[in-house]
């Protein structure tokens, strides 16, 4: 396998990873916030915030190193056309995800004390669950609209 084709199946396999992880960790916050069990809200949210930080965050740091080594590779402008679209998309992608992250971990503290107090989830909870919510479909858009970028590579 050559250099080119290593690199590529590294950043297909680091988008499905984005995308997979993104997917799985909004539907499984979905499903246990549905619960208002505080006590699986928080067991849900902890491993969220591992998935996040694991998967997610190898993916972040694995892509654009090997978008722009594949585009230099191919001859292709880093800042131009679709690739530079990409970009555009993928830094918007991290505005949404970073506060997304700090979010996803104040849910869980939160959550965490509920259920040591046997209290119901406070309101703080449902506030940043609705901010989490608001955040993530722009990225979950972006997120859709460079893998199609990636895919059909239009002239732009």
């Amino acid at each position: 396998m050559d250099l080119y084709t290593l690199l590529k199946l590294a950043h297909v396999i680091g988008a499905a990873v984005l995308f997979g992880t993104g997917v799985g960790i909004a539907f499984f916050m979905l499903m246990a916030h549905r619960t208002r069990d505080a006590a699986l809200v928080a067991h849900t949210a902890g491993i969220v915030v591992v998935a996040d930080t694991v998967f997610t965050a190898a993916a972040v740091l694995l892509q654009p190193i090997t978008g722009a080594v594949l585009a230099n590779l191919a001859g292709l402008p880093l800042f131009g056309g679709w690739i530079g679209l990409s970009f555009v998309l993928y830094l918007a992608t991290g505005a949404c995800w970073l506060p997304v992250v700090w979010i996803q971990i104040q849910m869980r503290n939160l959550a965490r004390e509920a259920a040591r107090s046997d209290e119901p989830l406070p309101r703080a909870y449902h506030r940043l669950f609705r901010l989490w919510l608001v955040l993530g479909f722009p990225a979950f858009a972006a997120v859709i609209a460079i893998i199609w970028l990636m895919i059909a590579k239009p002239s732009l």
